[in-house]
């Protein structure tokens, strides 16, 4: 035992690897059993695999997945090219096909996985003479399926047209000019469904947010649409991010709506920078044609296709509208009982100030219905994260003003509510317009009270018919229920004020003293006490 120790010490501090010690008595073994292979249990699962199959490549069965032949899981039949045999579209009188336009099968597949059938009106008439290469001006509200008939005709001339060599990252082939981010991101997530089967690139460049990753986008790679707002548009192309020089196709979405943003200067600019009307394809979109808005348009295009979509056409016919006559004390009861009587889970209400809608919004959530604001307050990812709330049903109304009237394209909104008529008539339709979206059906409710009923012929005259009136009944006026919440006033946020000098000045009390000539009892200060001349001057 003392040689063992003795030794294992000396191995520890020579940090030898240690050897294995062996008893000193071993018992003894059968003969053969040192030497013998273990041999390996046959299950009744295992099977000889035959060359082929031990040999064979991996055959892909699903994402991620790979087996071989043989090994029990079938794999799948490989993937037909997709053609138009697979998206079937009988004719119909009076109805354009988009089979009927000779567009590219990318195209076309992107339109099959959208289930885009027939043509919309301004589709039908705008894409004949857009595919062709011709300019077009067209006067088209929201809701009218405007957006897909200038992305067709931009995706099937890029696609008809592809570019040979090595491209300039920056250098877009197509342009669209939005007046706000919303319609921006809108834009850029129809842009990339329809094409999703073909090798285009779309960027969207807005401000608020996100301007590192607009860079980085530019700078990454080659870029065939970009999708812009006209400030940061602008910002680039002065840092030349963005390089116009070899625009094909420009399309100005919204052109009334850049018009009264102040928008016109920079759009002027960013016009001037792109190639001369003459060799680029130019389309206008503007909800009114006013003078001022066709003489942009005459400047811009060259002997464009005028379409006009009247509204009477696009609203009224796939919406139904109704204005219940009401008191300004009645709005709120009345929204409550027609919200929570029918049960209604995707609501846009239109209000016409900010405050209201914070006031609203508020009130909602008192009585057990989730509402969110919408106006030009709340920041760009709040608006975001609001608008992804509403569309998954986490909320049941959004309150909005008319920064969100143009642009949203929120599927499966039941009623716009308008809890106050808007000033501008033509607000009225582009506010209903966030129902009906595509030809589908929705219901439009407006309250008119002693302040708004006066704009009710006004609105009609724009509509072309007569809007349905009626006071409600008592049922819809019934008193509201106890608040099932209560929502804690805000703390004031804002920074403390600085005192002035001169009211603290004349809020201190007046020292007790001698009175003076004018019975005043504040004491003389020696130093403002007149000096006594001096003899020597």
């Amino acid at each position: 035992m003392i040689r063992f120790f003795s030794s294992l010490i000396k191995r520890l501090f020579r940090q030898e690897p240690p050897k294995p010690t062996e008893p000193v008595i071993r018992k003894k073994q059968p003969p053969g059993d040192d030497t013998s292979i273990p041999t390996r249990k046959k299950t009744e699962t295992s099977q000889p695999q035959s060359p082929e199959t031990r040999h064979s490549p991996p055959i892909e069965t699903g994402p991620g997945e790979k087996v071989r032949p043989g090994d029990g899981v079938r794999p799948h039949k490989k993937r037909e090219p997709w053609t138009l045999d697979h998206f079937q579209v009988p004719t119909q009188e009076g109805k354009t096909r988009f089979h009927d336009l000779d567009l590219p099968l990318g195209l076309m597949h992107a339109i099959s996985d959208e289930n885009f059938q027939y043509c919309m009106p301004v589709q039908a008439e705008v894409l004949p003479h857009t595919l062709m290469g011709k300019d077009a001006t067209a006067k088209a509200q929201t809701g009218t399926g405007k957006s897909a008939a200038f992305l067709v005709t931009i995706i099937a001339r890029l696609m008809k047209n592809p570019t040979r060599g090595k491209r300039e990252k920056g250098t877009p082939r197509a342009l669209i000019i939005e007046p706000t981010r919303e319609l921006v991101l809108q834009i850029e997530k129809d842009a990339k469904a329809l094409t999703l089967y073909t090798p285009l690139r779309t960027v969207s460049v807005f401000g608020g947010m996100d301007y590192k990753r607009q860079q980085d986008q530019l700078a990454s790679a080659h870029v065939d649409i970009i999708a812009a707002t006209p400030g940061r548009l602008m910002d680039f192309m002065r840092q030349k991010l963005i390089n116009l020089g070899k625009i094909e196709i420009l399309v100005i979405d919204e052109a009334d709506r850049l018009l009264d943003m102040g928008f016109i200067p920079d759009m002027r600019n960013i016009i001037y920078n792109t190639p001369h009307k003459k060799e680029r394809q130019t389309l206008f979109f503007s909800a009114t044609l006013a003078p001022e808005i066709l003489r942009m348009a005459n400047q811009w295009t060259v002997d464009p296709a005028v379409v006009e979509i009247d509204p009477d056409k696009t609203a009224a016919d796939s919406i139904n509208q109704k204005v219940f006559i009401v008191t300004e004390d009645q709005k709120f009861p009345l929204l409550y009982n027609l919200i929570s009587g029918e049960k209604l889970e995707r609501v846009i209400l239109f209000v016409n100030m900010r405050s209201t809608t914070r006031r609203i919004a508020q009130r909602l959530v008192q009585f057990d219905i989730s509402s969110e604001i919408l106006s030009g307050e709340v920041s760009q990812k709040q608006r975001i994260r609001t608008l992804d709330d509403f569309r998954n049903g986490k909320v049941r109304v959004l309150v909005a003003t008319d920064v969100a009237a143009r642009g949203l394209h929120i599927e499966g909104v039941s009623h716009v509510i308008n809890y106050d008529l808007p000033q501008d008539p033509e607000h009225y339709i582009h506010r209903i317009g966030r129902t009906g979206r595509a030809g589908a059906e929705g219901i439009s409710v407006s309250f008119a009270d002693e302040m708004s009923s006066f704009q009710i012929p006004d609105i009609e005259a724009v509509l072309g018919n007569k809007l349905e009136c009626e006071y409600p009944d008592d049922a819809m006026l019934a008193p509201l229920p106890k608040p099932k919440r209560r929502i804690p006033p805000k703390p004031d946020t804002r920074p403390p004020q600085k005192k002035n000098r001169s009211s603290r000045s004349n809020s201190r009390p007046r020292s007790k003293g001698t009175p003076g000539p004018k019975g005043s009892s504040r004491q003389r200060n020696p130093r403002n006490a007149p000096k006594k001349e001096s003899s020597q001057r």
